[in-house]
């Protein structure tokens, strides 16, 4: 039996941070701290937005209300709870989804 996550289900940092990377839509999330699992949103990550030039801006605004997370967001919720505490370095982000991450790690030995 497999659980549904909704958007509600997520702590309020979390919410913030799957709303930071929705109006992001495409680009990279730099210099996370996480906390806990918890993403630490102050001071702000800095954010880099990817835009094409001659290209109509596909960002929306960050859906509101309760919605199912995607796979991706989920995926990307348990690397955060792996790492604990610790610095993301950068989170790419493509039309609004997490795409892949850079973790600062130190030597586990």
């Amino acid at each position: 039996m497999t659980h549904t996550l909704k958007k509600d289900h997520l702590t309020p940092a979390r919410q913030r941070l799957l709303e930071l990377m929705q109006t992001t839509h495409y680009g990279k999330i730099k210099d996370l701290s996480v906390k806990d699992g918890q993403p630490i949103l102050v001071p702000p990550p800095r954010v880099i937005r990817k835009i094409k030039i001659a290209a109509k801006d596909p960002r929306t605004k960050a859906a509101s209300g309760d919605f199912t997370l995607k796979k991706e967001i989920t995926e990307f919720f348990e690397h955060l709870d792996r790492l604990g505490t610790g610095v993301v370095k950068c989170i790419e982000v493509k039309n609004g989804l997490p795409f892949s991450m850079d973790i600062e790690e130190k030597d586990r030995r």
